[in-house]
């Protein structure tokens, strides 16, 4: 990963080289959108513009065959998580603007992509309708919500996100390892977002969760921001405690599995905006 940074960051034209070659691509989309951020974030909100400008051309080729526009909401969240994260240098507010980069995205996939959602919907469906079948053979008489295409729309708005919090975190991660090593290691755990706001997203999360399914759908564009708070507190909390990295792992295979384990994490975000954790495990460690 570090060559693939030296060689973004070597000059304009092989930064540009990476950025629209991963750009149409479902695979690569993350590692363009990372480059457009490594490159906004160490040379500029100017750059990383003329970069993403020209990353979105076979992005906008790849959704006018395919109908999905996912690419090219991947490209400019991440772009726009980079140009807060360069503006004000604060990660919790870059997390914050994802929120902004779901909704619309969301908004515009159900806009112009109305078709691609439909064909979504019918797959949905009739796997879900398969699952019926085989239970109704045995014995079993169940029916099962099909999902409507504002869920869908919901549930790819916040993928879209997460990815684009992936990339941007990665594009830090890169320009930690070039020019500032270790920062980025104590810039995730430190990561804890302002009170007002856990609280208020954590509140409409659940709102949005107990609706109907159409709305449901949606609660977890609000739940983003607290799932990577929750990651750098479990990370923050695994360095204070010296756990290695199998502690890790297990706590990652369990909140990926275990759906109590993901509201677990996201009611100890909340108790954190107001206890504090960090704090008191930095000062137990001072006692010992």
């Amino acid at each position: 990963m570090r060559g693939l940074a030296e060689f973004i960051m070597r000059g304009r034209w092989q930064a540009l080289a990476v950025a629209v070659l991963g750009a149409g691509s479902l695979l690569f989309g993350w590692l363009s959108a990372a480059a457009v951020a490594l490159v906004t974030l160490r040379k500029g909100v100017t750059d990383g513009s003329w970069l993403v400008l020209w990353a979105l051309l076979p992005a906008l080729l790849a959704g006018w065959i395919s109908g999905d526009i996912g690419s090219i909401i991947l490209l400019l969240g991440t772009y726009l998580l980079a140009v807060v994260l360069r503006v004000t240098v604060s990660l919790a507010l870059a997390m914050l603007a994802s929120v902004a980069v779901a909704v619309i995205g969301g908004s515009a996939l159900m806009l112009i992509s109305g078709e691609f959602l439909e064909q979504l919907v019918t797959i949905f469906s009739d796997v879900i309708g398969n699952i019926e079948t085989n239970l109704a053979s045995n014995g079993e008489l169940i029916t099962l919500d099909r999902p409507t295409a504002s869920q869908v729309a919901g549930i790819l708005a916040a993928g879209n996100a997460v990815t684009a919090v992936l990339s941007l975190l990665l594009a830090r991660y890169w320009q930690a390892l070039l020019y500032n090593p270790g920062g980025f290691r104590a810039e995730f755990h430190g990561l804890r977002l302002p009170v007002p706001a856990t609280l208020v997203l954590g509140g409409v999360a659940v709102v949005f969760w107990l609706q109907a399914p159409g709305i449901s759908g949606w609660a977890m564009v609000w739940a983003v921001p607290l799932m990577f708070a929750g990651f750098a507190l479990l990370h923050a909390w695994a360095a204070a405690r010296q756990r290695g990295n199998g502690t890790l792992t297990v706590c990652y295979a369990m909140w990926v599995f275990f759906d109590p384990m993901k509201g677990l994490l996201m009611g100890l975000v909340m108790a954190d905006a107001l206890l504090d954790f960090r704090r008191r495990w930095s000062a137990g460690s001072t006692e010992e």
